[in-house]
C-alpha cells in the first residue's frame, strides 16, 4: 500500500513514540530484546536469496543480517517514518545501500511488488514487532503469503515469561505498556494454525524460561 493509505492513527502513534526514542533505541533495547541474534543466525539464507524484515525499525537487525549473509538482498518495511529515517542513515553508514531497500508500509497489508518490485522472498522475519502491531495476526498471514517456494518465516517476540517469577512478569508488562507493547498470549496458537492452513512445517522454542518465544514456519515447494 502507498504511504498515503497507511492507517494514520497507528503510524502517527509510532512516529510519536519513536521520534526521540529512535536515537537511543538500540543502546537500550539490547538489554531486553533477547533472541534477535539467534533468529538472524537461523535464517540460513541461500546464496543470492532475498530477505524481508517486517517492522525493521532502526535497521539494527537488517544490518546484522546483511553482514551475516553477504550474497543476499534485503528489504525492510516499517510504518514509522521516524524509524525509517534512522534506519536509512545507518544503512548508508555501513555501505549497504546497494543491498538493502527500505519502504514505508503497514505490515498487516502491504504490496511487495509495488514497494520493492519483487513479490516473494526466500526469508521473512519479524523481530519484536508483532507485540506492537494492531491486528498482528494479519501480519503473520501477509508474511506467509510473501514467501517464495521453500521459503520460511522467522519470528521472535516476547513470550509469557512462564518460567519466571510473577513479580518479574508484572514489572516487565508494566514497563512494556509504556511503549504500547503487549506480549501476544496466543502467538504460538496463531502460528501453529497458520502452519496447518498452509501445509507448512512449524518449529517453536522458548528462550530464557519463557522470556522470549522463537518460531520458524517453513512452507513446502
Amino acid at each position: 500500500m502507498s504511504t498515503t493509505e497507511l492507517p494514520a492513527s497507528h503510524a502517527e502513534l509510532m512516529d510519536g513514540v519513536y521520534r526521540w526514542q529512535r536515537h537511543i533505541y538500540d543502546l537500550t533495547r539490547k538489554y531486553y530484546l533477547l533472541g534477535r541474534d539467534r533468529l538472524i543466525d537461523g535464517l540460513d539464507v541461500p546464496a543470492g536469496g532475498t530477505v524481508l524484515e517486517l517492522g525493521c525499525g532502526t535497521g539494527r537487525n537488517i544490518i546484522l543480517a546483511a553482514r551475516r549473509y553477504p550474497d543476499a538482498r534485503f528489504f525492510g518495511l516499517d510504518i514509522s517514518a521516524e524509524m525509517l529515517e534512522t534506519a536509512g542513515k545507518a544503512i548508508d553508514r555501513e555501505g549497504l545501500s546497494s543491498r538493502v531497500t527500505l519502504a514505508r508500509g503497514d505490515a498487516t497489508d502491504f504490496d511487495a511488488a509495488a514497494l520493492y518490485g519483487i513479490e516473494h522472498f526466500d526469508r521473512v522475519f519479524v523481530s519484536y514487532s508483532l507485540s506492537m502491531i494492531p491486528g498482528w495476526e494479519k501480519t503473520v498471514s501477509a508474511a506467509l503469503a510473501a514467501l517464495a517456494p521453500n521459503g520460511s518465516l522467522h519470528v521472535v517476540d516476547f513470550g509469557q515469561q512462564e518460567g519466571l517469577p510473577g513479580w518479574f512478569r508484572a514489572m516487565l508488562r508494566g514497563w512494556l505498556k509504556k511503549f504500547h507493547v503487549s506480549p501476544r498470549e496466543s502467538l504460538r496458537e496463531v502460528l501453529e494454525s497458520e502452519s496447518r492452513r498452509t501445509g507448512a512445517t512449524f518449529r517453536f522454542r522458548t528462550l530464557y524460561r519463557g522470556y522470549a518465544w522463537l518460531a520458524v514456519i517453513k512452507i513446502a515447494s
